[in-house]
């Protein structure tokens, strides 16, 4: 008699499966989902997703940019040859729409487009929601000016403690009276947070773009005049606001501009140092502890850090010649620059680059809404019938 051919799920046991489908690139595991129903299932739950997010070590660096209103690239860096491959992503807008990326949480990108919303989508699933805040503007002092301006404080991050991804935003109203508002994805709701505002805090100080880490958004002051110009903080679960101190260095009082970064887990604070011709980088190596602020330097002019390597060379983007913008990896311990290979794309230095961790997270809503729409393994079958 012919013997029955032995399937991978015959030979491996299924807690293996799950283990090696763990080691796999977000990048690819979503089309593994049509290898059997045990792959689709297995990946389709929540729980693995939240698994591979968090434990996977293939993790990829990426970084995410708009060259016009209907496209954006992804930049996937490949460690083995310091090179990176260029994707081309487009956002979920039904028209051509003026948009910009102000962030990401994992997994998921917080976009703006005209006139007054928000979008929060994912690259990777193509899974998004639209926010939108026209019920703000209606009520805002200042109309017909962009977002930067219309919102003195924003910021997109992720509260565990609900399972809910985060939009905040502070405001000023007609009456000149200020508001800090948040709006949860999970219920699709505003919260108002008024009651959590420092009296003594001036919303027009600080720069508007904030930076999530450790559950909580982090805000810097438009001017570092001394380390004692504090670090804006707030805590997404407690509702509530803190401030930690700068590195205390004597040069900050000189320096123009400095902005926050996150490098592998760790706040930085950095900014351009004219005396010496280089980039200052202070990392916090313990959150919240101050006398763990590290200072690199880094041989280029208006340097910018966007993540770690790997082996914790630092990635970012600078000035080399020529007024050229270039993508670098500052090599830690050979206190060298070398350049990220097949980045064609040269974007002015004003331009927002965002970086970017792939996941194939569920927004909440569209877990319990997965019912209604057409199952993956039945799109799979189309592909093949196709």
């Amino acid at each position: 008699m012919e013997k029955k051919q032995k399937s991978i799920h015959d030979i491996l046991p299924h807690d293996l499966i799950h283990t090696i489908l763990l080691k796999v690139p977000a990048r690819n595991i979503v089309r593994l989902k049509c290898v059997s129903k045990l792959w689709y299932s297995l990946i389709s739950d929540p729980h693995f997703a939240e698994l591979h997010f968090q434990y996977s070590p293939t993790a990829t660096n990426a970084f995410i940019f708009t060259t016009n209103c209907i496209q954006a690239y992804l930049a996937l860096f490949i460690e083995n040859n310091h090179g990176a491959r260029l994707k081309v992503v487009y956002p979920p807008f039904k028209n051509k729409t003026d948009f910009k990326v102000l962030g990401s949480c994992r997994g998921y990108v917080l976009l703006h487009g005209n006139p007054h919303f928000l979008v929060v989508w994912n690259p990777l699933t193509g899974s998004n929601k639209r926010i939108s805040y026209s019920h703000i503007v209606s009520r805002c002092k200042h109309k017909g000016v962009s977002l930067l301006c219309k919102f003195h404080l924003y910021g997109f991050g992720y509260d565990a403690s609900q399972d809910d991804f985060l939009v905040v935003v502070a405001w000023q109203d007609k009456d000149d009276h200020y508001h800090f508002d948040c709006v949860s994805l999970r219920t699709n709701s505003l919260i108002n947070l008024d009651a959590a505002l420092p009296k003594s805090l001036g919303l027009m100080e600080w720069q508007p773009h904030g930076l999530l880490l450790n559950g909580a958004i982090h805000w810097l002051p438009l001017s570092l005049k001394t380390y004692r110009d504090t670090i804006l903080i707030f805590d997404l679960k407690e509702r509530t606001f803190s401030m930690i101190s700068a590195p205390e260095q004597p040069e900050m009082s000189a320096c123009p501009y400095s902005s926050l970064a996150l490098l592998g887990g760790c706040l930085a604070l950095y900014y351009p140092n004219n005396d010496s011709c280089n980039t200052h980088i202070w990392v916090m190596k313990e959150y919240k502890v101050h006398s763990s602020w590290t200072l690199y330097q880094i041989p280029c002019v208006n340097f910018q850090p966007l993540c770690l390597s790997s082996n914790g060379n630092i990635i970012g983007r600078g000035y080399i010649s020529n007024d050229k913008v270039e993508y670098l990896i500052y090599i830690v311990r050979g206190d060298l620059v070398k350049h990220i290979k097949n980045l064609p794309c040269q974007l002015p230095f004003h331009e927002t680059v965002t970086v970017y961790t792939e996941s194939f997270l569920w927004l909440p809503t569209d877990i319990k809404d997965k019912d209604n729409r057409p199952s993956e393994s039945e799109r799979c079958q189309t592909k093949k019938e196709n």
